[in-house]
């Protein structure tokens, strides 16, 4: 979050309204479109059924009020619109006041496979169907409240969790693997090769694990960790899950499971 952005997020009016171009809410109509082609049969029903209570319009962009008013009404959540990039400190305490950040802006056709920053769509296609849930509502506030109060050095470890959870998480359930991470969600690439490839490893989440596991943001993930529901996500927010930040730190990390990136 320290690096520069080529975006330039959008600002709201005097009445909250963001004014997206004809090209904007075109991207987004082809993103929504191609993602909802993918996911049937590999997200979560928790995720389906948030994106039917949000009702998310297909040909534009949504307006935060809009999300918010499911959000509020469900979890007590909301969105709150922010630059294209934001110091840790004001992405947990955004989190800790139950706000989910949304970067208002949205990639353009060059990026449209992949983007390493989050954007609008990620943000919101991603990840707010699932601020529905109880569970995975709760999760997300708890961790921002540690994370507000945590060192530099423990929010390193913190953002492990976070990455094979909120955004890279899946579920191993009586019908098979299915998605709960925004991360694959917003990625149809990442979506159909979390789900059925042969390649990555899935291994039932321990979080002391997950803590001490290298990723990368810029591959399709070697390695995947399982809950068997999403509220397994409340029994996690109930560790102390400083206490194992802290053993983690000890313990050290493990062998990364991908190549060192170019030093390029």
């Amino acid at each position: 979050m320290g690096k520069q952005s080529q975006y330039v997020s959008k600002q709201p009016d005097e009445n909250g309204i963001i004014h997206w171009s004809d090209e904007e809410n075109g991207i987004w109509k082809d993103l929504v479109e191609r993602q909802l082609e993918c996911i049937p049969g590999k997200a979560c029903d928790e995720y389906m059924k948030g994106l039917e209570l949000l009702d998310l319009p297909k040909d534009r962009l949504p307006q935060m009020h809009e999300i918010n008013e499911v959000l509020e009404r469900e979890t007590g959540w909301q969105v709150a619109a922010v630059p294209a990039l934001i110091p840790f400190d004001e992405f947990f305490r955004l989190l800790a006041n139950k706000q989910f950040p949304v970067a208002t802006f949205i990639r353009t056709r060059e990026e449209f496979d992949y983007l390493q920053e989050p954007d609008i769509f990620h943000e919101i296609f991603g990840h707010c169907p699932l601020l529905t849930n109880p569970a995975f509502a709760h999760f997300t506030h708890q961790y921002g409240k540690l994370g507000y109060a945590a060192t530099p050095k423990e929010r390193v470890y913190l953002a492990r969790l976070y990455w094979f959870t909120v955004e890279f998480g899946l579920l191993k359930t009586e019908e098979g693997i299915r998605i709960y991470g925004g991360g694959i969600l917003s990625s149809p690439a990442e979506t159909e090769y979390a789900v059925n490839s042969d390649t990555p490893e899935r291994k039932p989440l321990k979080a002391l694990d997950a803590l001490r596991t290298p990723y990368r943001i810029d591959i399709i993930q070697p390695i995947y960790y399982t809950i068997e529901s999403v509220d397994e996500l409340f029994k996690i927010s109930d560790m102390d899950i400083m206490a194992l930040v802290h053993e983690a730190m000890e313990l050290g990390l493990f062998e990364p499971k991908f190549p060192p990136k170019d030093a390029a």
